[in-house]
């Protein structure tokens, strides 16, 4: 679900390291929001990540 579906971004995984370098595992999630949108002249409600709102990649409706 956490996925845009403009651009396909989604979750990232990594390690947080402490200050004395122990290790344990962290996801990051992207900042996605449910939004309508204009296409192909129909609004449609989709999961879009706000880089590609603020970008003007989709017209929200």
């Amino acid at each position: 679900m956490a996925k845009c579906s403009i651009c396909g971004k989604g979750v990232h995984f990594g390690n947080n390291v402490s200050h004395s370098h122990r290790r344990s595992n962290h996801i990051w999630k992207s900042n996605i929001k449910k939004v309508k949108i204009n296409e192909n002249g129909r609004s449609i409600r989709r999961y879009v990540c706000t880089s590609c709102l603020r970008s003007n990649k989709v017209e929200r409706a």
